[in-house]
């Protein structure tokens, strides 16, 4: 007799890869491999139709990688379980976002508070790739280190195709010609590959960075570390630099204005979270350089590290240029996209299992990177700068 009943199936995971529509953002979150992978995994992918044309992923790519392309943009945002996102959400967008779905994105979450309150009021479980835990265990999943050694590198380009000077030095039958000098300031993902990419183009290279801890890598990369004592502590939680006092500015823009001076090309990375960036590099300091030097500062959307930077722009004055570029990652869209696929495409199956979130928030991982789950807003740093800007609105 034939067997009637009813078999229940596992339900497969509907993850939703959407359309960036935040100007200038030209990356996508998930490559056609990255999907491949997913849905070999078992997961159903819906791609927003054109969502990988400024990365040079079409929807036929994504179609022959097992994705579904929608045109309907409800049908992405409304429709799935897990959104996946690059660029931190505009208003707009979340009134899209179906209650009680996940969002995987950066967020902005200590800059936008009032962003991730919205999605704990619509019941989004929302995760920040900018709070992933600095560790070798994350590594993998580490978005905002990826993103920023693509901007290291393009900083340094960005600067040699600026600098009225070669890079290397040239032997040529009109003379020697000397190479640029290169102060990288800030020893971080973004510094660290700035000063690699200054040394593979042939520049002398120095590097200062208020953590000492990181002196042994700047000089494996074959730069020189310029190193300041400061009496207290300079590490924040994950190794990222800390907010330091005001007299430690002072004495840091002392020891480093010096080697400002002198140099062709100055790019500077210094950021806190949640902060406005630290000024170090003065106007005096801008003004004692030689002329057609070269100031790259991708600390310009946090209000800069000097004090010419304007976001966006490129600024000359008394024959400096100060170039405050704007997501420099976006700019090498196919690799940019590659890594940050590959980041949050690990992040979502550690995330789930059989089909479902198995959210353990005694996690590092996950409980770093959780900003909103249950309709309450989970991380103590975004409460408080949710606090601070209610006190302000007051």
């Amino acid at each position: 007799m034939e067997d009637t009943s009813i078999i229940d199936l596992p339900r497969l995971m509907k993850i939703g890869v959407v359309k960036e529509r935040e100007v200038a953002e030209r990356r996508v979150a998930l490559n056609p491999d990255t999907v491949a992978k997913l849905v070999k995994q078992g997961y159903v992918v819906l791609v927003e139709a054109g969502a990988g044309e400024l990365s040079f992923y079409s929807d036929v790519d994504y179609q022959a990688a097992g994705a579904e392309i929608k045109t309907e943009l409800e049908e992405v945002w409304g429709g799935v379980d897990v959104l996946l996102k690059v660029a931190p959400l505009r208003e707009r967008e979340i009134d899209w976002l179906r209650p009680g779905s996940t969002l995987i994105s950066f967020l902005s979450p200590l800059s936008q508070p009032e962003h991730i309150q919205r999605l704990a009021e619509k019941n989004i479980t929302a995760f920040a790739l900018e709070l992933i835990p600095r560790s070798s265990r994350a590594q993998v999943m580490d978005a905002l280190s990826s993103q920023a050694g693509v901007a290291g590198y393009q900083a340094v380009l960005v600067a040699a195709a600026a600098l009225p000077k070669f890079f290397p030095m040239l032997t040529t039958a009109a003379g020697t010609i000397p190479p640029a000098k290169v102060f990288i300031i800030g020893a971080g993902v973004a510094g660290l590959q700035a000063i690699a990419t200054a040394r593979r183009l042939g520049a002398i290279v120095e590097a200062f960075d208020i953590r000492p801890a990181v002196k042994e890598e700047v000089q494996s990369l074959g730069a020189k570390f310029v190193e300041v004592a400061l009496e207290e502590d300079t590490v924040a939680a994950g190794g990222y630099a800390k907010e330091v006092s005001v007299a430690a500015k002072q004495k840091t823009q002392e020891a480093i204005a010096a080697h400002v001076q002198t140099a062709d090309v100055v790019i500077t990375t210094a950021q806190v979270p949640g902060r406005t960036a630290p000024l170090l590099v003065t106007e005096e300091m801008l003004l004692a350089m030689k002329p057609g030097s070269v100031v790259v500062d991708l600390a310009a959307e946090q209000g800069g590290n000097c004090a010419w930077t304007e976001a966006g722009r490129e600024i000359v004055r008394n024959g400096i240029t100060v170039i405050g570029p704007i997501n420099l990652p976006s700019s090498l869209s196919i690799q940019a996209s590659q890594m940050y696929a590959k980041n949050i495409s690990t992040l979502l199956t550690y995330l789930t299992k059989d089909g479902e979130l198995n959210l353990d928030f005694s996690d590092d991982i996950i409980g770093g990177a959780c900003v909103t789950h249950g309709g309450e807003i989970r991380n103590e740093r975004v409460k408080q700068a949710l606090h601070q800007l209610e006190t302000v609105a007051v």
